[in-house]
C-alpha cells in the first residue's frame, strides 16, 4: 500500500523576519510558526524563495533551520529549500548538510544559466542520487528564466523514484494539466501560485505551497481543505474573497507584499534585505484597505 503523502494540503513558504537593526528576529519567527501551526497549516517550507534565502549568510541559514526544527518540534512536517545553478554544489550541500528534522528537499530549476531541457533532467537526476531525503521539484520560470517542460517533469518523475512531487509555479494551466494527466503513480503536484490553487485542486493537485498563508493561514487552510474534500462551492467562495489580496501582495515582488500584511497583523516587522525593499506607500494603503475589507467579511 502506498504511504500517505506527507505534503498534501496547505504548505507555507515561510518568511524570514528581520529586526530593525537587520538581524533575524527569532521572537517574530517563533510567533509566525506558532500562528501557522495553530491555524491548520499542514507543513512548512523553510529557506525557500519567500525566505529571502539568497540574502542570508551560511550561519544565518543554519540558525533558521535549527530554530524552526526546534520550534515546530514534530508538530507538522518540514521541507527545506536546497537548490542552485551549480549542480555539483547542490549535490555537495545535500550530502554534507545536517538535515535532521526535515522530511523532504525542495529544489528549484537552475536559474540564470538557462539550461536546455536535457540539462535540467540531468541536474535533477544528480540531485536525486545525492539527496538523503525525498525531492520536490520547483518550476518557477518567472524567477529562473527557464521553464521545465511537462515532458521533462514527467521524465524525471518516471526515472527518479525519490522525486516525489513538483511545486508548479509556471502559471501554465495546460502544462500543469498535462503533468496531472500523465504523471506516474505516487508523483504529486503542488500549486506554487496562490491565485491558481483552487482550479488546480479541482483538477486533482495535492495542495499548495503558499505565500498568502503566511498571514491568512486559517482562511487559506479552509479553502485548500474544502477543495480537496470536494466542497468546491465553499472553496470557490474563499478563493474569490482573496483574489484581490493575492494580486496586491505580488504587485511589487515577493516577499515585500506579504511582509507588509504581516507587519499590519503584528506578526513581524516590515523589514526586508536589499536588494528587496518594502512596498511603497501607495500600495501599502491599498493593502490596508483590502485587509479592512477582509476583516469586515
Amino acid at each position: 500500500m502506498e504511504e500517505p503523502f506527507l505534503f498534501s494540503g496547505l504548505g507555507i513558504a515561510l518568511v524570514t523576519p528581520f529586526a530593525a537593526h537587520g538581524g533575524i528576529d527569532f521572537a517574530a519567527l517563533a510567533r509566525i510558526i506558532d500562528h501557522q501551526v495553530s491555524h491548520q497549516a499542514d507543513y512548512l517550507v523553510v529557506l525557500g524563495t519567500t525566505a529571502e534565502t539568497p540574502t542570508l549568510s551560511t550561519d544565518e541559514r543554519e540558525a533558521v533551520k535549527r530554530f524552526v526544527v526546534q520550534r515546530v518540534n514534530g508538530r507538522i512536517p518540514l521541507m527545506i529549500g536546497i537548490g542552485g545553478n551549480c549542480t555539483q554544489a547542490v549535490c555537495w550541500q545535500l550530502q554534507h548538510e545536517d538535515l535532521t528534522g526535515f522530511d523532504a528537499v525542495l529544489s528549484v530549476v537552475p536559474y540564470y544559466n538557462k539550461p536546455q531541457q536535457e540539462g535540467i533532467y540531468q541536474h535533477y537526476m544528480a540531485i536525486a542520487q545525492a539527496s538523503p531525503l525525498p525531492v520536490v521539484l520547483y518550476n518557477v520560470p518567472g524567477r529562473t528564466g527557464v521553464n521545465m517542460a511537462a515532458e521533462t517533469t514527467l521524465r524525471i518523475a518516471q526515472d527518479a523514484r525519490n522525486v516525489i512531487a513538483i511545486k508548479e509555479a509556471s502559471g501554465n494551466l495546460h502544462q500543469i494539466e498535462q503533468i496531472l494527466r500523465e504523471r506516474p503513480e505516487g508523483f504529486h503536484v503542488i500549486s506554487g501560485d496562490d491565485g491558481l490553487t483552487f482550479p488546480l485542486l479541482a483538477e486533482g493537485a495535492e495542495g499548495v505551497i503558499s505565500v498568502l498563508g503566511n498571514a491568512y493561514t486559517g482562511e487559506w487552510a479552509q479553502m485548500t481543505h474544502a477543495a480537496m474534500q470536494g466542497r468546491h462551492a465553499e472553496a470557490l467562495q474563499i478563493h474569490r474573497q482573496f483574489a484581490w489580496m493575492n494580486e496586491l501582495i505580488f504587485r511589487q515582488g515577493n516577499p515585500a507584499g506579504i511582509k507588509a500584511v504581516m507587519s499590519e497583523m503584528q506578526l513581524c516587522g516590515n523589514v526586508l534585505r536589499l536588494p528587496s525593499v518594502p512596498v511603497d506607500n501607495a500600495l501599502l494603503m491599498q493593502i490596508r484597505q483590502e485587509m479592512e475589507r477582509l476583516r469586515q467579511g
